[in-house]
């Protein structure tokens, strides 16, 4: 067994009552503060106080001190290699000045004692100094120096990101059901529509690489032809409140392209699945993040923009 205790803290030029503010929306559909969509974000069972169950991620937690404004805790539950606590507070420093902590305690059992000091604690420093970045671009006047991740962060992240699922073809999905009179192949595959992420299919056609034209688009659907070495092919992108899905369609009419589609179908499949995941990571870190999206939306970002344009 492993104690751990790790602290981070930072002092905010703003009121403590308005960095409270952001503290009270975690976990909500606005969540200004959470890094959300570079890391997975927080989730709770009911709006935030005490005993709401929830976590982010593979981390789970749940509510068990809330002062609204100034402290907020999460208890992770027992048996799960990491037990303790985390908590988020705020405390002011005159009337314009606050600090805000994160403490977290715990004791790392079995093989999370080497997850903690390898991975865990790695990924932990980080979204905890982009929750304080967060909260100045919301709440001060930015960030003098924003967290930048570290090489090994850069990895761990890119390997644990979400894989796409393969499901059967979406109802919803249209166009793609009804643009060929038979499929030789069909398959599809979704993730998840992380905050702040594209709504627009047409943003999307990065997953497909080249330049495929555009057959139509409706109802959150976007259908492109993608016909290749006498394949008749059609691949979709649909997007709904909760995933984005990409569905191919292929018809195969003549020999050569059955003997082509033979050999490509074997590795379609790790290919489609290979570039969606990579196009889902890449659209979430080039998103905005929450503080930013906050600044822009509150009052005081808008007199501060009013100002420097007329200068």
């Amino acid at each position: 067994m492993t104690a751990v205790r790790n602290v981070h803290e930072r002092v905010i030029d703003a009121p403590a009552a308005a960095v409270g503010t952001l503290l009270d929306r975690l976990s909500a559909a606005d969540d200004p503060i959470f890094p959300t969509p570079a890391w997975p974000r927080m989730r709770l069972d009911g709006p935030l106080a005490v005993g709401a169950d929830g976590g982010h991620g593979r981390i789970r937690y749940h509510v068990t001190a809330y002062e609204p404004g100034r402290r907020v805790r999460f208890d992770t539950p027992p048996g799960g290699g990491l037990d303790g606590y985390h908590e988020l507070t705020v405390a002011p420093l005159g009337a314009e000045r606050c600090r805000v902590r994160h403490v977290l305690e715990c004791e790392a059992r079995g093989l999370l004692r080497l997850q903690w000091a390898c991975v865990i604690r790695h990924i932990h420093d980080t979204m905890i100094e982009e929750i304080f970045d967060n909260i100045e671009r919301a709440a001060a006047d930015g960030v003098a120096r924003p967290v930048r991740w570290s090489p090994w962060v850069r990895l761990l992240h890119r390997l644990g990101w979400a894989r796409p699922q393969a499901i059967a073809g979406p109802a919803a999905a249209h166009l793609i059901r009804t643009s060929l009179d038979r499929t030789d192949y069909e398959d599809a595959y979704r993730m998840e529509l992380l905050p702040r992420l594209p709504r627009d299919p047409a943003a999307w056609t990065g997953i497909l690489r080249d330049a495929f034209p555009v057959l139509a688009q409706a109802g959150g659907e976007l259908l492109l032809d993608v016909n290749t070495a006498g394949l008749t092919a059609r691949a979709s992108i649909l997007i709904d409140e909760r995933y984005i899905t990409l569905s191919t369609a292929v018809k195969a009419d003549s020999l050569r392209a059955r003997l082509y589609w033979g050999v490509v179908k074997r590795v379609h499949p790790f290919m489609a699945r290979t570039m969606f995941r990579r196009t889902h990571r890449t659209l979430a870190l080039a998103a905005p993040s929450a503080g930013e999206r906050s600044r822009a939306a509150s009052p005081r970002a808008s007199a501060t923009g009013s100002s420097d344009a007329g200068s």
